[in-house]
Protein backbone atom coordinates (compact mmCIF):
# COMPACT_ATOMS: atom_id res chain seq x y z
CA UNK A 1 0.00 0.00 0.00
CA UNK A 2 1.49 3.33 -1.09
CA UNK A 3 1.11 6.44 1.06
CA UNK A 4 0.35 9.53 -1.03
CA UNK A 5 0.39 13.09 0.31
CA UNK A 6 -0.49 16.46 -1.19
CA UNK A 7 2.54 18.75 -1.25
CA UNK A 8 1.72 22.46 -1.02
CA UNK A 9 5.06 23.34 -2.62
CA UNK A 10 4.54 21.36 -5.83
CA UNK A 11 0.72 21.56 -5.73
CA UNK A 12 0.37 17.85 -6.39
CA UNK A 13 -0.46 14.63 -4.60
CA UNK A 14 2.45 12.27 -4.96
CA UNK A 15 3.85 9.08 -3.42
CA UNK A 16 5.60 9.62 -0.11
CA UNK A 17 9.12 8.21 -0.19
CA UNK A 18 11.12 9.00 2.97
CA UNK A 19 14.71 10.14 2.74
CA UNK A 20 15.54 7.28 5.10
CA UNK A 21 12.89 4.58 5.73
CA UNK A 22 14.66 3.76 8.99
CA UNK A 23 14.15 7.32 10.23
CA UNK A 24 11.07 9.17 8.96
CA UNK A 25 11.09 12.80 10.16
CA UNK A 26 8.22 15.28 10.54
CA UNK A 27 8.09 18.81 11.96
CA UNK A 28 4.84 20.62 12.79
CA UNK A 29 4.53 24.18 14.09
CA UNK A 30 3.12 24.11 17.60
CA UNK A 31 1.47 26.69 19.86
CA UNK A 32 2.61 30.05 21.16
CA UNK A 33 1.97 29.52 24.85
CA UNK A 34 0.42 32.74 26.12
CA UNK A 35 -3.22 31.64 26.55
CA UNK A 36 -5.48 28.59 26.27
CA UNK A 37 -5.33 27.14 22.75
CA UNK A 38 -8.51 27.51 20.68
CA UNK A 39 -10.27 24.96 18.50
CA UNK A 40 -8.54 26.34 15.40
CA UNK A 41 -5.24 25.34 17.03
CA UNK A 42 -6.72 21.91 17.73
CA UNK A 43 -7.22 21.10 14.06
CA UNK A 44 -3.54 20.73 13.04
CA UNK A 45 -2.79 18.92 16.30
CA UNK A 46 -5.44 16.29 15.45
CA UNK A 47 -4.60 16.13 11.72
CA UNK A 48 -0.90 15.55 12.22
CA UNK A 49 -1.54 13.13 15.07
CA UNK A 50 -3.39 10.96 12.54
CA UNK A 51 -0.45 11.24 10.13
CA UNK A 52 1.97 10.39 12.95
CA UNK A 53 -0.05 7.26 13.73
CA UNK A 54 -0.11 6.30 10.05
CA UNK A 55 3.64 6.77 9.62
CA UNK A 56 4.26 4.67 12.74
CA UNK A 57 2.06 1.94 11.27
CA UNK A 58 3.91 1.87 7.93
CA UNK A 59 7.48 2.34 9.17
CA UNK A 60 7.39 1.21 12.81
CA UNK A 61 7.03 3.32 15.98
CA UNK A 62 10.78 3.36 16.58
CA UNK A 63 11.49 4.73 13.09
CA UNK A 64 9.41 7.90 13.12
CA UNK A 65 10.39 11.18 14.77
CA UNK A 66 7.64 13.76 15.18
CA UNK A 67 8.73 17.21 16.36
CA UNK A 68 6.13 19.77 17.44
CA UNK A 69 7.65 22.92 18.85
CA UNK A 70 6.60 25.25 21.64
CA UNK A 71 7.05 28.99 21.04
CA UNK A 72 7.79 30.44 24.47
CA UNK A 73 9.36 33.76 23.48
CA UNK A 74 7.11 36.15 21.60
CA UNK A 75 5.56 39.64 21.75
CA UNK A 76 2.17 38.20 22.77
CA UNK A 77 3.80 36.32 25.64
CA UNK A 78 5.56 39.45 26.84
CA UNK A 79 2.33 41.46 26.71
CA UNK A 80 0.23 38.83 28.51
CA UNK A 81 2.81 38.34 31.27
CA UNK A 82 2.92 42.10 31.87
CA UNK A 83 -0.88 42.24 31.86
CA UNK A 84 -1.07 39.54 34.56
CA UNK A 85 1.95 40.90 36.45
CA UNK A 86 3.70 37.52 36.43
CA UNK A 87 7.02 36.36 35.03
CA UNK A 88 7.22 35.21 31.43
CA UNK A 89 8.45 31.78 32.52
CA UNK A 90 5.54 31.40 34.94
CA UNK A 91 3.07 32.25 32.18
CA UNK A 92 4.57 29.88 29.63
CA UNK A 93 4.89 26.99 32.10
CA UNK A 94 1.22 27.17 33.09
CA UNK A 95 -0.02 27.65 29.53
CA UNK A 96 2.17 24.84 28.19
CA UNK A 97 0.78 22.49 30.86
CA UNK A 98 -2.79 23.50 29.94
CA UNK A 99 -2.08 22.84 26.25
CA UNK A 100 -0.71 19.37 26.95
CA UNK A 101 -3.76 18.49 29.06
CA UNK A 102 -6.14 19.74 26.36
CA UNK A 103 -4.59 17.85 23.45
CA UNK A 104 -4.32 14.69 25.53
CA UNK A 105 -8.08 14.96 26.09
CA UNK A 106 -8.45 15.08 22.29
CA UNK A 107 -6.76 11.68 22.03
CA UNK A 108 -3.46 12.92 20.61
CA UNK A 109 -0.24 11.01 21.14
CA UNK A 110 2.66 13.05 22.54
CA UNK A 111 5.16 13.99 19.82
CA UNK A 112 8.57 12.36 19.90
CA UNK A 113 10.21 15.68 20.71
CA UNK A 114 8.55 18.88 21.94
CA UNK A 115 11.32 21.50 21.87
CA UNK A 116 10.98 24.93 23.45
CA UNK A 117 12.29 27.95 21.58
CA UNK A 118 14.10 29.36 24.61
CA UNK A 119 16.15 26.17 24.88
CA UNK A 120 17.49 26.57 21.33
CA UNK A 121 18.85 30.10 21.33
CA UNK A 122 22.40 28.94 20.54
CA UNK A 123 21.18 27.03 17.46
CA UNK A 124 19.34 30.16 16.31
CA UNK A 125 22.45 32.29 16.73
CA UNK A 126 24.52 29.73 14.83
CA UNK A 127 22.07 29.85 11.90
CA UNK A 128 22.09 33.65 11.95
CA UNK A 129 25.89 33.74 11.88
CA UNK A 130 25.89 31.37 8.90
CA UNK A 131 23.38 33.50 7.04
CA UNK A 132 25.40 36.68 7.66
CA UNK A 133 28.59 34.94 6.52
CA UNK A 134 26.82 33.74 3.35
CA UNK A 135 25.59 37.24 2.53
CA UNK A 136 21.97 36.22 3.06
CA UNK A 137 21.55 38.37 6.17
CA UNK A 138 22.84 41.72 7.40
CA UNK A 139 22.96 43.92 10.51
CA UNK A 140 21.03 47.16 10.80
CA UNK A 141 20.55 49.19 14.00
CA UNK A 142 21.08 46.18 16.31
CA UNK A 143 18.74 44.05 14.18
CA UNK A 144 19.76 41.13 12.00
CA UNK A 145 17.62 40.85 8.88
CA UNK A 146 17.27 38.21 6.21
CA UNK A 147 17.85 39.59 2.73
CA UNK A 148 15.04 38.29 0.52
CA UNK A 149 17.17 39.13 -2.52
CA UNK A 150 19.45 36.24 -1.51
CA UNK A 151 16.63 33.79 -2.29
CA UNK A 152 15.89 33.97 -6.06
CA UNK A 153 12.73 31.85 -5.85
CA UNK A 154 11.36 33.41 -2.66
CA UNK A 155 7.57 33.07 -2.74
CA UNK A 156 7.56 29.65 -4.40
CA UNK A 157 5.60 28.00 -1.58
CA UNK A 158 2.82 30.58 -1.40
CA UNK A 159 2.80 31.36 -5.15
CA UNK A 160 2.25 35.05 -4.38
CA UNK A 161 3.26 38.13 -6.33
CA UNK A 162 5.52 40.71 -4.68
CA UNK A 163 2.56 43.03 -4.00
CA UNK A 164 0.59 40.19 -2.42
CA UNK A 165 3.55 39.22 -0.25
CA UNK A 166 4.05 42.79 0.94
CA UNK A 167 0.38 42.98 1.91
CA UNK A 168 0.29 39.49 3.45
CA UNK A 169 3.39 40.02 5.55
CA UNK A 170 2.24 43.44 6.85
CA UNK A 171 5.84 44.52 6.33
CA UNK A 172 7.40 47.04 8.64
CA UNK A 173 8.98 49.84 6.60
CA UNK A 174 12.04 50.57 8.72
CA UNK A 175 15.14 52.66 7.91
CA UNK A 176 17.48 49.77 8.74
CA UNK A 177 15.93 47.55 6.02
CA UNK A 178 17.50 47.35 2.59
CA UNK A 179 14.25 45.97 1.16
CA UNK A 180 10.74 46.26 2.68
CA UNK A 181 10.35 42.49 2.33
CA UNK A 182 13.44 41.69 4.42
CA UNK A 183 12.43 40.14 7.71
CA UNK A 184 13.87 40.10 11.23
CA UNK A 185 16.04 37.24 12.44
CA UNK A 186 17.13 38.97 15.64
CA UNK A 187 16.06 42.19 17.36
CA UNK A 188 17.06 44.20 20.43
CA UNK A 189 15.15 43.51 23.64
CA UNK A 190 13.35 46.23 25.55
CA UNK A 191 13.80 46.52 29.34
CA UNK A 192 11.97 43.67 31.10
CA UNK A 193 11.83 41.45 28.01
CA UNK A 194 13.73 38.17 27.62
CA UNK A 195 17.26 38.88 26.39
CA UNK A 196 20.34 36.97 25.32
CA UNK A 197 23.79 37.91 24.04
CA UNK A 198 23.34 38.87 20.41
CA UNK A 199 24.98 37.29 17.35
CA UNK A 200 26.75 39.01 14.44
CA UNK A 201 28.83 41.30 16.65
CA UNK A 202 25.86 43.21 18.07
CA UNK A 203 26.69 44.58 21.53
CA UNK A 204 23.11 45.07 22.76
CA UNK A 205 21.27 42.02 24.14
CA UNK A 206 18.35 40.82 22.08
CA UNK A 207 15.95 38.03 21.22
CA UNK A 208 15.08 35.96 18.13
CA UNK A 209 12.44 36.63 15.53
CA UNK A 210 9.66 34.07 15.17
CA UNK A 211 10.71 32.49 11.87
CA UNK A 212 14.29 31.63 12.84
CA UNK A 213 13.01 29.68 15.86
CA UNK A 214 11.42 26.92 13.79
CA UNK A 215 14.34 26.67 11.38
CA UNK A 216 16.70 26.18 14.31
CA UNK A 217 14.57 23.61 16.14
CA UNK A 218 13.90 21.62 12.96
CA UNK A 219 17.63 21.58 12.18
CA UNK A 220 18.56 20.54 15.70
CA UNK A 221 16.18 17.58 15.87
CA UNK A 222 15.66 16.53 12.23
CA UNK A 223 18.69 17.70 10.25
CA UNK A 224 19.28 20.08 7.38
CA UNK A 225 16.63 18.38 5.21
CA UNK A 226 13.77 16.19 6.39
CA UNK A 227 10.61 14.51 5.11
CA UNK A 228 7.50 16.47 6.15
CA UNK A 229 6.80 19.97 7.44
CA UNK A 230 3.22 20.68 8.49
CA UNK A 231 0.95 23.34 9.92
CA UNK A 232 -2.16 25.37 9.30
CA UNK A 233 -2.81 27.03 5.93
CA UNK A 234 -2.40 30.42 7.61
CA UNK A 235 1.31 29.65 8.14
CA UNK A 236 2.17 29.23 4.45
CA UNK A 237 3.02 32.93 4.22
CA UNK A 238 5.03 34.43 5.69
CA UNK A 239 6.13 31.89 8.30
CA UNK A 240 6.81 28.79 6.22
CA UNK A 241 8.01 30.81 3.26
CA UNK A 242 10.57 32.44 5.55
CA UNK A 243 11.57 29.16 7.14
CA UNK A 244 12.39 27.78 3.70
CA UNK A 245 14.47 30.85 2.81
CA UNK A 246 16.47 30.76 6.05
CA UNK A 247 17.15 27.03 6.06
CA UNK A 248 18.01 26.72 2.38
CA UNK A 249 20.39 29.69 2.44
CA UNK A 250 22.02 28.55 5.69
CA UNK A 251 22.66 25.00 4.49
CA UNK A 252 22.80 25.57 0.70
CA UNK A 253 20.17 22.89 0.14
CA UNK A 254 17.57 22.76 -2.67
CA UNK A 255 14.75 22.05 -0.17
CA UNK A 256 14.10 22.27 3.55
CA UNK A 257 11.44 19.53 3.60
CA UNK A 258 10.36 17.14 0.85
CA UNK A 259 6.66 17.58 1.61
CA UNK A 260 4.73 20.59 2.93
CA UNK A 261 1.29 19.75 4.34
CA UNK A 262 -1.28 22.33 5.42
CA UNK A 263 -4.72 21.93 6.94
CA UNK A 264 -7.57 24.24 5.97
CA UNK A 265 -9.22 27.00 8.00
CA UNK A 266 -11.82 26.45 10.70
CA UNK A 267 -15.00 28.53 10.88
CA UNK A 268 -17.59 28.72 13.66
CA UNK A 269 -21.22 28.44 12.55
CA UNK A 270 -20.25 29.81 9.13
CA UNK A 271 -18.22 32.77 10.39
CA UNK A 272 -14.49 33.32 10.61
CA UNK A 273 -13.30 32.84 14.16
CA UNK A 274 -12.09 36.21 15.46
CA UNK A 275 -11.98 38.43 18.51
CA UNK A 276 -14.03 41.09 16.76
CA UNK A 277 -16.91 38.65 16.19
CA UNK A 278 -16.50 37.24 19.69
CA UNK A 279 -16.69 33.62 18.57
CA UNK A 280 -13.28 32.30 19.61
CA UNK A 281 -13.80 28.95 21.37
CA UNK A 282 -10.98 27.63 23.51
CA UNK A 283 -10.31 23.87 23.53
CA UNK A 284 -10.84 23.93 27.29
CA UNK A 285 -14.28 25.52 26.81
CA UNK A 286 -15.26 22.99 24.14
CA UNK A 287 -14.19 20.11 26.39
CA UNK A 288 -16.52 21.40 29.10
CA UNK A 289 -19.46 20.78 26.74
CA UNK A 290 -18.33 17.86 24.58
CA UNK A 291 -16.25 14.72 25.18
CA UNK A 292 -12.82 14.94 23.58
CA UNK A 293 -13.66 12.11 21.18
CA UNK A 294 -16.64 14.07 19.86
CA UNK A 295 -14.37 17.03 19.09
CA UNK A 296 -11.79 14.76 17.46
CA UNK A 297 -14.31 12.94 15.26
CA UNK A 298 -15.94 16.22 14.32
CA UNK A 299 -12.60 17.45 12.98
CA UNK A 300 -11.93 14.21 11.09
CA UNK A 301 -15.28 14.20 9.28
CA UNK A 302 -13.89 16.89 6.94
CA UNK A 303 -10.81 16.28 4.77
CA UNK A 304 -7.88 18.07 6.37
CA UNK A 305 -7.15 20.30 3.35
CA UNK A 306 -10.72 21.60 3.18
CA UNK A 307 -12.17 24.34 5.39
CA UNK A 308 -14.34 22.99 8.18
CA UNK A 309 -17.31 24.55 9.90
CA UNK A 310 -17.63 24.10 13.67
CA UNK A 311 -21.34 23.81 14.40
CA UNK A 312 -23.43 22.49 17.28
CA UNK A 313 -25.38 20.43 14.77
CA UNK A 314 -22.17 18.82 13.51
CA UNK A 315 -20.99 18.06 17.04
CA UNK A 316 -24.32 16.46 17.91
CA UNK A 317 -24.06 14.28 14.81
CA UNK A 318 -20.51 13.27 15.75
CA UNK A 319 -21.75 12.35 19.22
CA UNK A 320 -24.55 10.23 17.74
CA UNK A 321 -22.08 8.40 15.48
CA UNK A 322 -19.76 7.66 18.40
CA UNK A 323 -22.71 6.37 20.42
CA UNK A 324 -23.48 3.89 17.64
CA UNK A 325 -19.86 2.76 17.42
CA UNK A 326 -19.57 2.35 21.18
CA UNK A 327 -22.83 0.40 21.34
CA UNK A 328 -21.57 -1.90 18.57
CA UNK A 329 -17.94 -2.53 19.44
CA UNK A 330 -16.83 -0.82 22.66
CA UNK A 331 -15.69 -4.02 24.36
CA UNK A 332 -14.41 -5.86 21.28
CA UNK A 333 -10.84 -7.21 21.40
CA UNK A 334 -7.95 -6.03 19.23
CA UNK A 335 -7.83 -7.63 15.79
CA UNK A 336 -6.46 -5.84 12.72
CA UNK A 337 -7.02 -2.45 11.14
CA UNK A 338 -9.48 -2.46 8.28
CA UNK A 339 -7.80 -2.50 4.87
CA UNK A 340 -10.38 -0.04 3.55
CA UNK A 341 -9.65 2.37 6.41
CA UNK A 342 -5.91 2.15 5.77
CA UNK A 343 -6.38 2.66 2.03
CA UNK A 344 -8.42 5.80 2.68
CA UNK A 345 -5.86 7.22 5.10
CA UNK A 346 -3.00 6.37 2.73
CA UNK A 347 -4.74 8.51 0.10
CA UNK A 348 -3.67 11.88 1.54
CA UNK A 349 -5.38 11.27 4.91
CA UNK A 350 -8.85 10.89 3.44
CA UNK A 351 -10.59 10.64 6.80
CA UNK A 352 -14.13 11.13 5.39
CA UNK A 353 -13.63 8.02 3.24
CA UNK A 354 -12.19 6.18 6.25
CA UNK A 355 -15.31 7.08 8.24
CA UNK A 356 -17.48 5.73 5.42
CA UNK A 357 -15.57 2.45 5.73
CA UNK A 358 -16.15 2.47 9.49
CA UNK A 359 -19.90 2.88 8.97
CA UNK A 360 -19.85 -0.14 6.65
CA UNK A 361 -18.06 -2.19 9.32
CA UNK A 362 -20.63 -1.08 11.89
CA UNK A 363 -23.47 -2.28 9.65
CA UNK A 364 -21.81 -5.68 9.24
CA UNK A 365 -21.12 -5.91 12.97
CA UNK A 366 -24.72 -5.10 13.82
CA UNK A 367 -25.68 -7.99 11.53
CA UNK A 368 -23.64 -10.35 13.68
CA UNK A 369 -20.26 -10.29 11.87
CA UNK A 370 -17.76 -10.72 14.73
CA UNK A 371 -14.73 -10.02 12.53
CA UNK A 372 -16.25 -6.75 11.34
CA UNK A 373 -16.93 -5.78 14.96
CA UNK A 374 -13.31 -6.47 15.94
CA UNK A 375 -11.96 -4.58 12.90
CA UNK A 376 -14.24 -1.67 13.71
CA UNK A 377 -12.91 -1.46 17.26
CA UNK A 378 -9.27 -1.79 16.20
CA UNK A 379 -9.62 0.79 13.43
CA UNK A 380 -11.32 3.29 15.73
CA UNK A 381 -8.59 2.92 18.34
CA UNK A 382 -5.97 3.39 15.64
CA UNK A 383 -7.62 6.74 14.82
CA UNK A 384 -7.55 7.78 18.47
CA UNK A 385 -11.26 7.10 18.94
CA UNK A 386 -13.23 4.71 21.18
CA UNK A 387 -10.53 4.81 23.84
CA UNK A 388 -12.90 3.88 26.68
CA UNK A 389 -15.22 1.08 27.74
CA UNK A 390 -18.94 1.55 27.19
CA UNK A 391 -19.40 2.32 30.90
CA UNK A 392 -16.70 5.01 30.96
CA UNK A 393 -18.03 6.50 27.72
CA UNK A 394 -21.48 6.86 29.26
CA UNK A 395 -19.93 8.50 32.33
CA UNK A 396 -18.01 10.96 30.15
CA UNK A 397 -21.23 11.89 28.40
CA UNK A 398 -22.88 12.53 31.75
CA UNK A 399 -20.05 14.82 32.86
CA UNK A 400 -20.08 16.69 29.55
CA UNK A 401 -23.83 17.28 29.84
CA UNK A 402 -23.58 18.25 33.52
CA UNK A 403 -25.86 15.37 34.52
CA UNK A 404 -25.92 14.20 38.14
CA UNK A 405 -26.57 10.41 38.08
CA UNK A 406 -27.86 10.44 41.68
CA UNK A 407 -30.43 13.10 40.76
CA UNK A 408 -31.53 11.08 37.73
CA UNK A 409 -31.95 7.91 39.77
CA UNK A 410 -33.98 9.82 42.37
CA UNK A 411 -36.30 11.24 39.69
CA UNK A 412 -36.76 7.80 38.14
CA UNK A 413 -37.69 6.43 41.58
CA UNK A 414 -40.22 9.27 42.02
CA UNK A 415 -41.64 8.56 38.57
CA UNK A 416 -41.98 4.84 39.30
CA UNK A 417 -43.80 5.67 42.53
CA UNK A 418 -46.15 8.00 40.66
CA UNK A 419 -46.88 5.33 38.06
CA UNK A 420 -47.56 2.78 40.77
CA UNK A 421 -50.03 5.24 42.35
CA UNK A 422 -51.57 5.76 38.88
CA UNK A 423 -50.61 9.46 39.02
CA UNK A 424 -49.76 9.50 35.32
CA UNK A 425 -49.74 13.28 35.10
CA UNK A 426 -46.93 13.43 37.67
CA UNK A 427 -45.10 10.59 35.92
CA UNK A 428 -45.28 12.50 32.63
CA UNK A 429 -44.07 15.67 34.33
CA UNK A 430 -41.01 13.85 35.69
CA UNK A 431 -40.29 12.30 32.29
CA UNK A 432 -40.40 15.83 30.85
CA UNK A 433 -37.96 17.04 33.50
CA UNK A 434 -35.57 14.20 32.66
CA UNK A 435 -35.86 14.95 28.95
CA UNK A 436 -35.05 18.60 29.61
CA UNK A 437 -31.93 17.45 31.50
CA UNK A 438 -30.81 15.53 28.41
CA UNK A 439 -31.75 12.10 29.77
CA UNK A 440 -33.55 9.44 27.76
CA UNK A 441 -35.40 6.73 29.72
CA UNK A 442 -36.67 3.33 28.61
CA UNK A 443 -39.29 1.26 30.42
CA UNK A 444 -39.31 -2.52 30.21
CA UNK A 445 -40.55 -5.48 32.22
CA UNK A 446 -37.17 -5.48 33.98
CA UNK A 447 -37.49 -1.85 35.10
CA UNK A 448 -36.45 1.59 33.88
CA UNK A 449 -33.05 2.29 32.34
CA UNK A 450 -31.59 5.61 31.23
CA UNK A 451 -28.81 7.12 29.16
CA UNK A 452 -27.65 10.51 27.98
CA UNK A 453 -29.70 11.58 24.98
CA UNK A 454 -27.86 12.49 21.78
Amino acid sequence: MQLKLYDTLTREKRPFVPLDPAHVRMYVCGPTVYDFAHIGNARPVIVFDVLFRLLRHFYGPDHVTYVRNITDVDDKINARAAERDISIRELTEVTYRDFKEDVESLGCLPPTVEPRATEHIEEMKTLIERLVAAGAAYVGEDHVLFSVAAMPDYGKLSKRSLDEMVAGARVDVAPYKRNPMDFVLWKPSRPGEPAWDSPAGIAAPGRPGWHIECSAMAWKHLGETFDIHGGGIDLVFPHHENEIAQSRCAFHRPVMANFWLHNGFLQVEGDKMSKSVGNIIKIREALADWPGEVIRLNMLRTHYRQPTDWTVRGLEESWRILDEWYATAADAPEDRISGRVLEALADDLNTPEAITALHALRNLAQGGDKFARDELATSLRFLGLMRDTAVIWEARKQVARGIDPARVEALIAERNAARKAKDFAEADRIRGELTAMGVEIRDSKDGTTWEVAT
